[in-house]
């Protein structure tokens, strides 16, 4: 039976929806209620702190203006280095969270770091293949027009910019390198 809007003013009969419902009401006395040791405070959990002990801080972590401490453990795997350090600890110190110029820093600061880890590969002689890494490779295998057209993806406007993206920071990076070997001689 659908609920109308003119029940809303009808007395529930408890009893005749049980009768009516197995199981229903069944979470209304606390004593059988499966959720009620979870609810109750009295309970003791042994814990000696209202707070765990934080974790010592070794290096300057980034957080949020909107936060006054760090919670009591974080990671320590990445600190911030470098350039893109800079630009996140810049997004973490003077921005909330609620604004995009926030995250926008964020993104270019990941965007800073991959760009110097690209660099960085490029100087160790052990330079990025952006053809096998990609995926572009695997574009003419698997049926590449049938793939793209007729399929309404949203890609296609911004397709003809994929050799840019992936292709010139090579190109780039790699007459620098080019540039650099003359020199030496």
């Amino acid at each position: 039976m659908p609920y109308l809007d003119s029940d809303h003013d009808v007395v529930i009969d408890r009893d005749a929806l049980r009768s009516r419902i197995p199981g229903w009401g069944a979470d209304l006395d606390p004593a059988v209620r499966p959720s009620v040791p979870k609810e109750r405070r009295d309970l003791s959990t042994g814990a000696h702190w209202s707070i765990p002990e934080s974790q010592p801080e070794l290096h300057p972590r980034e957080r949020s203006i909107e936060h006054g401490m760090l919670p009591p453990v974080f990671g320590t795997v990445a600190p911030l280095h470098g350039v893109s350090g800079a630009v996140r600890r810049l997004a973490y110190a003077r921005y909330s969270e609620g604004r995009a110029v926030h995250w926008l820093l964020l993104v270019l600061g990941d965007r800073i770091d991959a760009w110097g880890s690209h660099f960085r590969s490029l100087v160790d002689g052990s330079p990025d293949n952006p053809f096998t890494e990609s995926g572009v490779l695997g574009e003419p295998r698997m049926r590449p027009l049938a793939s793209r057209f007729g399929r309404g993806r949203a890609d296609l406007r911004h397709v003809w910019l994929d050799p840019v993206v992936f292709v010139g920071p090579v190109v780039i990076l790699a007459t620098i390198a080019g540039i650099r070997a003359l020199t030496k001689r």
